[in-house]
C-alpha cells in the first residue's frame, strides 16, 4: 500500500492507472479513492474471468490516452525482501492491447521491512526506495523476452 502512495506522487507526471487486488479499492483513506475513481483495474484474483477484461479495458485506455499503467507481477509483496516468482498474465494482456507501450521495470527496496508485522506497528525507520531501469519498447521484443529481461532488471536492482 505505502508503495502505491509513493508512485502515485513521484510518477505523477505519467498519470498513472494500477492493476491492483479489489480489497484495496475499500478502507485506506486517499488510495480506495484513487484507485476507485481514477481509472485503475481493480481485480479479484480469485476469479481470473474477471481480471481479463479489466486489465484489457485499462490497456485500452493508456493506448488511447497515452497513459501509464502500473502492475505488480509479483502479486503479494515478498515477505523476506526475495523476490517472487512473476506472474505473467497480466502484463501479456498489457503489452496486447497497448502495444505502442513501454514497460519500466521499477525495484522497490525495504517496503516488506515496513509492514513486517502488518500495518500496526509501522516497521519505522525503513526507508523505502525505488529503482527505475531502462524503459523497454514493448514493440521491440517478443512477449518472453520483455518477461525476462523485466525480471531480470527489477530482481537486479533489490538489494537484499
Amino acid at each position: 500500500m505505502y508503495d502505491i502512495i509513493a508512485m502515485i506522487w513521484f510518477l505523477r507526471k505519467f498519470h498513472c492507472k494500477f492493476v491492483s487486488k479489489k480489497e484495496l479499492g475499500k478502507g485506506i483513506p486517499s488510495v480506495s479513492f484513487n484507485l476507485r475513481h481514477g481509472g485503475s483495474a481493480l481485480i479479484d484474483r480469485k476469479d481470473p474471468k474477471q481480471a481479463i477484461p479489466e486489465i484489457k479495458k485499462l490497456a485500452e485506455y493508456i493506448e488511447k490516452n497515452n497513459r501509464s499503467a502500473v502492475i505488480f507481477p509479483e502479486g503479494t509483496r515478498s515477505k523476506t525482501g526475495k523476490p517472487k516468482e512473476f506472474a505473467q498474465s497480466g502484463l501479456k494482456i498489457l503489452c496486447k492491447y497497448a502495444p505502442s507501450a513501454y514497460v519500466v521495470p521499477i525495484s522497490i527496496n525495504n517496503s516488506w521491512k515496513v509492514v513486517k508485522h502488518g500495518f500496526f506497528p509501522l516497521g519505522l525507520g525503513n526507508r523505502l526506495t525505488f529503482v527505475i531501469h531502462k524503459p523497454l519498447a514493448v514493440s521491440e521484443f517478443d512477449f518472453a523476452e520483455l518477461m525476462e529481461k523485466t525480471e531480470s532488471e527489477v530482481v537486479k536492482g533489490i538489494k537484499f
